[in-house]
């Protein structure tokens, strides 16, 4: 691992990866991999800190699509990503990675209150954040709570795992044209309504100038690889 480029990276893992094989819920093998590949990199001498996303739970979007109210699924969804992070917190420790869990909706009983300060005082100890329950608002995607607390954390990349090996013209898994784009600015993303990442995150990783790397987590090592520069991803750059 000779071309490690970032000391202080936010990985955001959509919570439809943490099901592994499954349609539903939490795999724990899977988040074990994850853990694995995580605390390897933390071997590196990188500082961690994560945003999950909880789709393989709930999705606020989709239950506003089915008639309830918006503010009421988004809060919903926002728990789900808490319970992906208590499971990704409960993988790490078993393998040795102190690890905090801060959510922007307080709860005291199962993890800290999210602090900036405080937060990058885990990440100078190199212990790895998790950061819970989005932004804390409606409305706002886990991607813009990833892109938000890259920001506020200083950190020098956006790091997103899915189940794509990177950005497309279109979903590559409807889609056998879909083109691949290796390089692609932010303004390009925007304009062609790629929907990679939502808007808001798009923008606030341009305004901060954070390059944004979308890379496959669902395949074993890949982390670890693209940190390394040795396989399939895409970067978004201003």
């Amino acid at each position: 691992m000779s071309n490690i480029r970032y000391k202080r990276i936010l990985l955001k893992i959509s919570g439809e990866s943490l099901m592994g094989e499954d349609t539903y819920g939490i795999d724990v093998k899977t988040v074990d991999r994850i853990a694995s590949e995580i605390s390897q990199a933390c071997d590196l001498g990188i500082q961690l800190c994560l945003v999950i996303g909880g789709g393989n739970i709930f999705r606020g979007l989709a239950g506003s699509a089915k008639g309830m109210d918006r503010t009421s699924a988004d809060y919903m969804g926002m728990l789900a990503t808490v319970m992906n992070a208590l499971a990704m917190q409960n993988s790490l420790e078993r393998l040795g990675v102190q690890t905090r869990v801060q959510s922007a909706i307080t709860m005291t009983s199962v993890c800290e209150s999210y602090t900036r300060r405080r937060a990058i005082r885990h990440m100078e100890k190199n212990r790895v954040v998790i950061f819970a329950a989005g932004t804390g608002n409606p409305y706002f995607t886990t991607d813009t709570a990833a892109a938000l607390r890259a920001s506020e954390m200083a950190c020098e990349a956006l790091f997103k795992g899915t189940k794509v090996d990177g950005v497309y013209s279109k979903d590559p898994h409807e889609h056998s044209d879909a083109v691949k784009y290796e390089n692609i600015s932010f303004q390009e993303v925007l304009t062609k309504n790629l929907k990679v990442l939502d808007a808001s995150a798009i923008s606030l990783a341009r305004d901060n100038n954070i390059p944004v790397i979308v890379f496959s987590i669902t395949e074993k090592d890949s982390f670890l690889k693209v940190l390394n520069g040795d396989t399939k991803c895409s970067t978004i750059i201003n």
